[in-house]
């Protein structure tokens, strides 16, 4: 259930003695410090604004439990889309590109009004660019069920094994960093950035593709997100690389997760599970390799020695980590609505917003496919 406190609680657990593997130290540390920080109506702090939103406010109810997720069959609608965009971009819309490979931003399309024909050409745009920004929207103001019956078009709902979710509304995963709140002034005692890249949930066996994150509330500057472009990171290997990389397979963890929400008394609605993925995926709509690893959740190379599985990991981590060349930077504004591809991207929020103010946002995130690779072409 959701917490009841009215004002900020923290509570500093030790680590455990199985996470402290180095390889999963630094997951953990980003939720050493937790607070629990909520009226329960309203999200009301003393010397801050109450939540804009507060039926998006977190909870935690530790009766739900769900079974293994199963397989099932996911339709990419973005196979079925007009590669022109008439619907998803009329001539009145104004459309800048952040940066030649990754990032667009889009004014004057309203996402909710969207007939199907633009919600295919919306997979399909977001295949291509990797990551929009659709400013102005009103996708926070709809209900919550018609949030989700929108995002259900593109796959079916993941529900997060560990997260706050809106009452009654588990499919929703919150970000949430409450007013007031000092766990950066902790998050820093130990290390020297925030920067943490990853693709969501990649430990399932179909991990999430074309993804929603919308603003409730927002620091007046910080807080902004960094998206990485897998398809590029391939790209610049060198054949002979590329080539090695193809038919190897690594295992992503969602163990340490878990374990990690144990620790901090918090929920687990679902046992961990663990997957393995090439290392090389195909995309189903623009048939584009991306780099498909990351260093929240992704554990080894299966068949390797643990000292060849990091070099090559390492080597890619930091690969993608650098690249700021195939970087774009998205900042937060009143009535965003990110969308982005979560198969071939790598994103990480940024914690340097100092004055104390609430970030919360709201993320939808379809499933799609089991990943695969199409075969090296020379």
């Amino acid at each position: 259930m959701a917490p009841s406190a009215t004002t900020t609680v923290t509570e500093t657990v030790s680590l455990p003695q199985q996470l402290k593997d180095p390889r999963i130290e630094s997951q953990y540390k980003e939720f050493q410090t937790y607070h629990f920080e909520k009226d329960a109506e309203e999200g009301r702090v003393a010397g801050f604004e109450a939540a804009k939103y507060p039926h998006y406010l977190p909870t935690w109810d530790k009766t739900l439990k769900y079974p293994p997720l199963e397989p099932f069959e996911h339709y990419e609608h973005g196979k079925d889309a007009d590669p022109t965009f008439p619907e998803l971009l009329p001539e009145s819309a104004e459309v800048t590109h952040l940066t030649p490979t990754i990032g667009t931003e889009i004014r004057g399309v309203q996402l909710s009004s969207l007939s199907d024909a633009g919600k295919d050409q919306l997979a399909r745009f977001v295949a291509e660019r990797k990551v929009v920004a659709f400013r102005k929207q009103d996708f926070k103001d709809l209900s919550i069920p018609d949030a989700l019956k929108f995002g259900g078009y593109f796959g079916r709902h993941h529900i997060h094994p560990t997260s706050g979710a809106p009452e009654g509304h588990p499919e929703i995963h919150l970000v949430h960093r409450g007013a007031g709140d000092t766990k950066s002034d902790q998050y820093f005692a130990d290390r020297v950035s925030s920067v943490a890249w990853h693709s969501d949930v990649s430990y399932e066996q179909q991990p999430p593709g074309t993804t929603f994150l919308y603003i409730l509330d927002t620091p007046e500057t910080g807080g902004d997100t960094l998206f990485a472009n897998g398809v590029e990171a391939y790209n610049r290997l060198s054949p002979l690389f590329q080539e090695r990389l193809h038919g190897l397979q690594a295992t992503h963890s969602g163990v340490e997760q878990v374990a990690v929400a144990h620790a901090r008394g918090s929920i687990n609605r679902r046992e961990p599970v663990t997957n393995t993925h090439p290392i090389v995926r195909t995309h189903p709509v623009t048939g584009e390799k991306a780099l498909y690893v990351n260093p929240q959740f992704t554990r080894d190379i299966v068949g390797l020695k643990r000292e060849e599985s990091e070099a090559i990991l390492k080597f890619l981590y930091h690969h993608i980590a650098v690249g700021a060349d195939f970087h774009t930077r998205v900042k937060w504004e009143e009535g965003t609505v990110v969308v982005w591809d979560n198969r071939v991207t790598q994103h990480s929020a940024l914690l340097d917003w100092k004055n104390g103010q609430r970030r919360h946002l709201a993320r939808i995130t379809p499933q799609a496919e089991r990943p695969y690779e199409t075969p090296f072409v020379k």
